[in-house]
């Protein structure tokens, strides 16, 4: 059994939905089908959201072209003897959608869980338009078999009780499953909750986990991961084959091909995820298995993550380096911040560095302040230094903990071209080493790597 993808891209046009029909019912076996909301409609949702609290009538305008475009798409690619039905169906979402944003323009208000429910009819609706364009195909709904827990106000997914319901789900025959990626409910209060933006790749790994699926294809608009942005990087070339580690890596720090919590519940399962182009189907993609191949590149990628800040915490010589990490650690953590590079500089054994993005720098800031106060007002821990909108690129590959020639290769390079590397981190991983740049000098930066390692 399968577990498919198509994101936004693959559902967002009549032709990439035929495409996805096309793919879809090539299938000679039982598949778990994952679809996002049509390409763009989430935007345009949270967009037309604000509008109505803010009593701006255009949102109605809005609101009508969301109509109109479903309804195209309907008429252009569900059977004629199954439209009347899809169209009531979507039509009654499509109403309570705008009775929603009715109620928003009254109350000049968007409370975060209005939110959740209004960003769920994308993939409500659009689910609902594949299961009855593909032949043979019924619809599942997520919102039975993904639940969602809190954790320090936000929602995650509650792992072991989504398996159990995924199976039981499940466990009746199908043939082709549609499924909309992305919404949950809690599993306490049952109200419509998200998995995040990405979340429709994890609502597929989540499943095909909980099915031990033999694989999760990931369908996309690019023909695998590449080892670069070929928009940057225009002799960029696909990668065939990388670990989950690295394509972790990659993703974590800019690749935009997989939602990196997505790769979680497949590594510890080790069901391999294939990335394919929904626009190029017989493309070979790229495979992400849980070991290194022979054939191999050394190098996977270079990737980009923009809009990041880095701190700089200094004890008195002598104090628990260890100990002060870790508190700061658990302080970020528990606001739910994720740090991306955490450094120590052997001949500075005082000191540590981390990242995080420029969205948390401030609240992180907070937290370590607060955390520290006492030892603030004492001095025997500084003031951290904060420096924002920097840009982290990572190099990405095999035995990276041990290539410091290759770093020194390429800071030299990034010198002589006057980039000013304001950060390096090697040796903390085995597959990346970090280098951060300014945003102004991030495409250069990123065409001299990649011509050194590639």
């Amino acid at each position: 059994m399968k577990v498919l993808k198509f994101g936004g891209t693959s559902v967002g046009t009549v032709e990439s939905l035929l495409n996805v029909k096309s793919i879809v019912e090539g299938i000679d076996a039982p598949a778990v089908v994952v679809v996002s909301a049509l390409g763009g409609l989430t935007d345009k949702l949270i967009a037309t959201a604000n509008m109505a609290a803010e009593a701006d009538p255009a949102y109605r305008d809005e609101m009508e072209a969301i109509s109109s475009r479903h309804f195209h798409i309907i008429s252009n690619v569900v059977p004629e003897d199954k439209r009347p039905e899809v169209i009531k169906e979507v039509s009654l979402l499509l109403n309570e959608l705008k009775r929603i944003y009715d109620g928003l323009s009254l109350i000049k208000d968007l409370p975060a869980k209005t939110l959740d429910v209004i960003v769920s009819f994308g993939e409500r609706m659009s689910s609902v338009i594949v299961a009855a364009m593909i032949d043979g195909a019924e619809r599942r709904d997520s919102l039975n078999f993904i639940k969602t827990e809190k954790w320090f106000d936000k929602n995650i997914a509650d792992q072991k009780l989504t398996t159990q319901l995924v199976i039981e789900e499940f466990q009746t025959p199908f043939n082709k499953a549609i499924v909309p990626g992305f919404i949950a409910t809690d599993k306490d209060s049952g109200e419509i909750t998200t998995l995040g933006r990405g979340g429709s790749d994890f609502t597929g790994a989540l499943i095909a986990a909980a099915m031990e699926a033999e694989v999760l294809e990931i369908w996309t608009d690019v023909d695998g991961f590449m080892t670069a942005d070929p928009r940057i990087i225009p002799e960029a070339k696909v990668v065939p084959h990388m670990t989950f580690i690295e394509s972790m890596e990659l993703c974590t720090f800019g690749a935009k091909v997989i939602y990196p919590p997505t790769i979680y519940p497949v590594f510890h399962k080790n069901i391999p995820i294939k990335i394919l182009n929904t626009f190029n189907p017989t493309a070979p993609g790229t495979l992400v298995t849980d070991t290194r191949l022979e054939s191999d590149f050394p190098m996977k990628g270079v990737s980009s993550l923009r809009n990041t800040t880095i701190f700089s915490l200094r004890a008195t010589p002598g104090s628990d380096i260890a100990e002060v990490q870790t508190r700061t650690f658990n302080a970020v953590a528990k606001q739910g911040i994720k740090l991306f590079i955490v450094t120590i500089v052997p001949e500075r054994n005082n000191e540590f560095s981390f990242m995080v993005s420029d969205n948390d720098a401030e609240i992180a800031m907070d937290l370590i302040k607060s955390e520290f106060a006492p030892e603030l007002s004492k001095r025997s821990i500084e003031t951290p230094l904060m420096r924002n909108s920097l840009t982290t690129i990572a190099v990405v590959g095999e035995d990276m903990k041990n290539k410091k020639r290759l770093a020194e290769r390429i800071r030299h390079s990034l010198h002589r071209d006057g980039i000013k590397v304001e950060a390096t981190s090697t040796g903390a991983s085995d597959t990346t080493i970090t280098f951060i740049v300014s945003p102004e000098r991030t495409e250069r930066a990123l065409q001299i790597i990649h011509s050194l390692v590639f």
